[in-house]
């Protein structure tokens, strides 16, 4: 192991025995939280499920797909992240700008995993997923929120030193889904929720958490990390969330 690697490795050490002291809340990630519970519950017997911004890592695995009889629709700006997708887990693909998409509204299920953040109009956005669902249908949104601190340094960076920092930090995501531009436009929870009233949905659930991975690599930024959150939060309460999940129903 190099220098560099063992001195990220002694600081994740370092910032995750800090952390274990906080309340357990705090330490819920939600990404990992949207695999683990809400993706299973999005899929059920026969549905229709488009996928928004899979692209080339697709919600669900092919086995799934198959077992559970999916149609699943990929919908992504980029025609190349579809057609890299694994063999036969998509049965349309549609590459198109989301935030300029009109759905057919024939999905029973939307799923919109870390994606919100990647698109420059959030109302655009909220207008597909809604255009896009049935009567009774649901989308299941991931989301990191505007006013963490990582969004808010990501917004200052030039695109490509983020993208050296991120992958020399975490190497795993240079040959995954990640160092995509992100514009966070009206992606906080309260936004959310205004844009999907406008749009008719209903809130069926929401969660918010207060982590992420990005500054325990290095202790102390960690505790200012920490420290800050604490400030954004009296400011903006829990619009300060770091990221969220929300499950949207569209009124039989």
């Amino acid at each position: 192991m190099s220098l560099f690697r063992q001195f990220i490795h002694a600081n994740v050490l370092v910032s995750k025995a800090v952390d274990r002291l906080l309340p357990a809340q705090l330490r819920i990630d939600g990404n990992k939280t949207f695999i683990a519970e809400y993706l299973p519950e999005a899929f059920s017997q026969g549905l229709t499920v488009y996928d928004l911004g899979g692209g080339s890592r697709p919600c669900v695995d092919l086995e799934t797909k198959n077992s559970l009889q999916l149609t699943v629709v990929g919908v992504d700006i980029s025609a190349d992240e579809l057609a890299a997708a694994p063999e036969g887990i998509y049965d349309r693909k549609i590459a198109a700008d989301l935030c300029a998409f009109i759905g057919d509204g024939d999905a029973d299920t939307v799923v919109c995993q870390a994606l919100l953040e990647h698109v420059p109009d959030g109302a655009g956005a909220a207008r597909a997923i809604a255009t896009t669902l049935k009567p009774g249908g649901r989308a299941y949104i991931f989301a990191p929120s505007r006013n963490a601190l990582f969004a808010r340094l990501n917004l200052l960076l030039p695109q490509l030193l983020k993208q050296k920092l991120l992958f020399a930090v975490f190497p795993h995501k240079a040959k995954g889904h990640d160092g995509f531009i992100a514009y966070y436009d009206q992606c906080t929870p309260r936004e959310l929720e205004a844009h999907a009233a406008a749009n008719g949905l209903i809130v069926r659930e929401r969660r918010l958490f207060w982590t992420s991975s990005y500054f325990f690599s290095f202790a102390p930024a960690y505790f200012i990390w920490r420290i800050i959150q604490g400030v954004y939060y009296t400011i903006h309460q829990e619009n300060a969330a770091e990221t969220f999940i929300y499950v949207l129903e569209k009124p039989s």
